[in-house]
């Protein structure tokens, strides 16, 4: 028996995201199975219309003309729990959220993603990005991904190595899977309640707590989310963002060094000082905050509607009445000054819906 679909026409996009801009979709399904999935892209593919994936809004700028096609909304839920071993194996549903899996892994005492606390969005939105944060990132944990393959119409489970996870990409968001549709996530947690703490602003907060437990990690990055404006809170109204709008840049040793160069001259350092930076295997990975400030953007700058938040540098916010042109127009204006006066390139995060190539090409270098 085929699934019952409900589509609706002309549904504003702007109020499922954490920025709050874009226009309507002309067509919205938010789907609760696999078949749904399926009868989803089965509906777009008999009108010729194209299709797009809607998670938790929190990674997302919607154009203002609105997307002229079918956006679709998985909302798989379920939590299937085997913790008869020495670890945990987690199977979630693609709809659930994401901090609730954390919330639960703290207090059943499960490590390996409590430093990923805080962060807004879906189950399923976390593989396709890669989420990390305070030295975690969520490939760590993650065993395989469930999806719909919509090119052959089957469903597939690829184990992690098969998953393509780079610094906040994947093969979900830049290779051939691209245009699968993630229905569920497992993964494998620990079962001995073992914090993992690898970042210096993270440790310093807990410096008085020798070692700290979950529950302590997890409360210590809400604090430091909170004093950013980086937790999805109604009250707060430098949170209206996409997050973290760019990725911090990871440069070889040649490129780093000119940064030094041009730091030093420029007075941004002192002559036996180092741009912040962590090591990233043979490369470099740079602070975009800091090369934000540097380029002439501080945290605070106001323009119209829009502005980067007092709290942190990195994060494009709403400010009241934004439009996506006026996110996009700053954004531009910042990766341009950065590259000017820094000589590197930043690359946005956020996932684009409805824009042009034109305008896709010239935000992802």
């Amino acid at each position: 028996m085929p699934a019952r679909l409900h589509v609706s026409e002309n549904v504003s996009l702007a109020s499922m995201t954490t920025l709050g801009v874009g226009g309507d979709a002309r067509y919205f399904a938010r789907v609760t199975s696999e078949a749904q999935v399926r009868a989803a892209v089965a509906w777009a593919d008999a009108r010729n219309l194209p299709w797009t994936v809607l998670g938790g809004g929190s990674n997302v700028v919607v154009a203002d003309e609105g997307i002229d096609g079918l956006v679709l909304q998985p909302d798989l839920r379920g939590w299937e729990v085997d913790d008869s071993s020495g670890r945990v194996r987690l199977r979630v549903g693609a709809g659930e959220s994401w901090d609730s899996l954390v919330a639960l892994a703290v207090e059943r005492g499960w490590g390996g993603v409590e430093c990923l606390s805080a962060i807004p969005g879906t189950v399923g939105a976390a593989p396709i990005q890669n989420i990390g944060a305070y030295g975690q990132e969520v490939c760590e944990t993650i065993v395989e991904v469930r999806a719909l393959d919509t090119v052959r119409d089957e469903p597939c489970t690829l184990p992690a190595d098969a998953c393509g996870f780079g610094y906040r990409t994947s093969r979900f968001r830049s290779g051939d899977m691209s245009r699968a549709v993630v229905v569920a996530v497992a993964f494998e947690l620990r079962a001995d309640a073992r914090a993992t703490v690898r970042y210096a602003e993270l440790a310093q907060l807990l410096s008085r707590q020798s070692p700290p437990n979950l529950c302590e990690v997890r409360e210590a990055v809400f604090a430091l989310r909170r004093r950013k404006s980086m937790v999805a809170e109604p009250g707060d109204p430098y949170a209206r963002s996409a997050g973290s709008f760019f990725v911090n840049p990871v440069v070889d040793d040649q490129e780093y060094a000119e940064l030094v160069v041009r730091a030093r001259s420029r007075g941004w350092i002192g002559a036996r000082e180092e741009p912040p930076h962590h090591e990233a295997g043979e490369m470099k990975k740079l602070s975009a905050a800091w090369l934000i400030e540097r380029a002439g953007f501080c945290r605070g700058f106001e323009r119209g509607a829009v502005g980067l938040s007092p709290h942190h540098a990195l994060a494009i916010i709403n400010r009241g009445g934004a439009t996506a042109r006026d996110v996009i127009a700053l954004a531009r204006d910042v990766q341009a000054a950065v590259g000017e006066q820094c000589g590197v390139v930043l690359k946005a995060e956020p996932v684009f819906l409805g824009l042009s190539p034109e305008i896709l090409a010239s935000l992802t270098p």
